[in-house]
């Protein structure tokens, strides 16, 4: 299992501590522990993370943790797992409108929260990193109080700027740049075509011209892009690669 980057919302300092500890051990990285909902979306902002654990009830917020998920989700999308102490129909029949990865009741024990971590990862990227189908080849994205028209088709490649994300076009001398991190923008590129490189960027199969040991090209585009050594094998298996004897 890969190393996430995982934001905690939590307000029990102690259960806050225990929930980091676990999944430093389990070789994670803790971006934030947020005890609100504010902290929460700055956290967010700041450091997007891969997968977010989430309280129901936060005490020192007056939204919850399933509106703060919510808010979250509109900004960055990544697979939530509700950590509460409570298990009202109501409050889990509300936490599904999230589409969550998991419920867990506290007391939780740590080897079940780590497992849960690495399922609820394993079945986000294996459904395609997003819910939101999208058949039409052109998308309306917001730009300078409107809505820029863009072609899938012509994208090369999807690159994360921090908050941001740079959306590189066929036979355009720069990147069009989106007020929107690259983990929401991903999920309306998922046909088969588009594969993500590494968690910064998102390739265009189809306009992938060279694949060199470290390195790659895009159709009409002279920087190369490097390939990270532990995804190239992975790659290398979408590509039909005549070998050499």
């Amino acid at each position: 299992m890969e190393s996430l980057q995982i934001l905690i919302v939590e307000d029990e300092v102690i259960t806050a501590a225990d929930i980091k500890e676990t999944l430093q051990k389990a070789g994670h990285r803790v971006t934030a522990t947020a005890r609100n909902f504010q902290e929460a979306v700055a956290a967010v902002k700041k450091s997007p993370p891969d997968l977010a654990l989430i309280d129901v009830k936060l005490e020192e917020s007056s939204p919850d943790g399933i509106a703060t998920a919510k808010e979250l989700l509109s900004q960055h999308w990544m697979p939530i797992i509700y950590v509460t102490g409570h298990s009202e129909q109501q409050t889990f029949q509300r936490a599904k409108d999230t589409y969550p990865a998991a419920y867990l009741l506290k007391p939780f024990r740590h080897n079940e929260l780590a497992l849960q971590v690495e399922l609820a990862y394993h079945h986000f990227r294996a459904n395609g990193a997003g819910p939101i189908p999208v058949t039409s080849d052109n998308l309306y994205l917001p730009i300078n109080k409107g809505y820029e028209k863009i072609a899938k088709s012509d994208v090369l490649y999807l690159l994360a700027d921090g908050s941001y994300a740079k959306v590189y076009v066929l036979n355009e001398s720069g990147p069009r740049l989106f007020t929107m991190n690259l983990g929401y923008l991903a999920q309306y590129f998922d046909s088969p075509n588009f594969y993500r490189l590494s968690r910064s960027l998102v390739i265009n199969l189809n306009h992938l011209e060279r694949l060199e040991r470290n390195q790659l090209f895009m159709k009409n585009h002279n920087t190369p892009i490097s390939i990270p050594e532990g995804n190239r094998a992975d790659l290398m298996r979408k590509l039909t690669v005549v070998r050499t004897r």
